[in-house]
């Protein structure tokens, strides 16, 4: 009953916002030296588990990075111009608290969007992206299409708004075992979802085919697995991922 008062009272954004502010209090007790978050530059004794099947030292206490999350700044350090020019126009679909409170502070034209009102500054339906075409530079999508229904319409629209010059960073879970992906139209339930791609509002669990399927909507694309630019000693310290969920696909017009 008090859940439920508590939820009619505060938005839900307000709700995340006291989530996040709570989180950075609690993660003074996992300070040390072992793991560091480039997000946040802070060094902890340990990161939090994170996952329907638990991964270890997943995420960040303070800013709530996960390995991706981790991996993508790097990436976008090093190998974008996001970081060394100015005017940039970049849209950044469902985006990571990490990653936004580090570019909100860069001078650019930045569009965070989502579907949910609560989690970004703009409402932004991937399928029906409301921007001209050739429109951004950068497009950063980090495990947005394995939730969406009509996949295909939604990677037509990110090639739509990105200008021939520009380049889509696209995320997603994969099935590093499976070649083809995986979907069904009978699973339908949150329950079967979990069970059959391993997070319960999955539309489809992508298998080694999934570059393949953004060529099929036009895209250009090249498969990159960033974390082989760094040491094991960085891997693990940064905790960087095992690949399922930290492959760049950079994407072209």
């Amino acid at each position: 009953m008090i859940k439920s008062t508590y939820k009619k009272i505060f938005s839900e954004r307000f709700r995340i916002n006291v989530i996040n502010n709570v989180s950075k209090i609690i993660s003074i007790f996992y300070r040390g030296n072992k793991f560091y978050c480039n997000c946040c530059n802070k060094s902890f004794k340990k990161f939090l588990h994170k996952g329907n099947i638990r991964r270890e030292n997943a995420k960040c206490p303070y800013c709530g990075s996960l390995e991706r999350t981790r991996l993508l700044l790097l990436y976008l350090q090093n190998e974008t111009d996001l970081f060394k020019k100015n005017n940039l126009k970049l849209l950044h679909v469902a985006p990571e608290n990490a990653l936004f409170d580090i570019i909100t502070k860069l001078n650019i034209e930045y569009i965070d969007g989502d579907i949910n009102a609560a989690y970004a500054r703009n409402v932004i339906d991937i399928t029906d992206i409301r921007y001209p075409d050739n429109y951004f530079d950068l497009i950063v999508c980090s495990h947005v299409l394995g939730h969406v229904q009509d996949e295909g319409k939604a990677i037509r629209e990110l090639r739509r708004v990105l200008n021939d010059e520009g380049t889509a960073l696209i995320m997603t879970l994969l099935d590093l075992n499976r070649e083809e992906t995986y979907e069904s139209p009978d699973i339908v339930t949150s329950e079967e979802r979990l069970l059959n791609y391993g997070e319960p509002d999955l539309c489809r669990l992508h298998g080694a085919d999934f570059a393949s399927r953004l060529r099929q909507q036009g895209f250009k694309t090249e498969t990159i697995d960033y974390r082989g630019n760094f040491s094991t000693d960085i891997n693990r310290r940064y905790s960087l991922g095992d690949g399922q969920r930290e492959m760049i696909f950079k994407c072209t017009r």
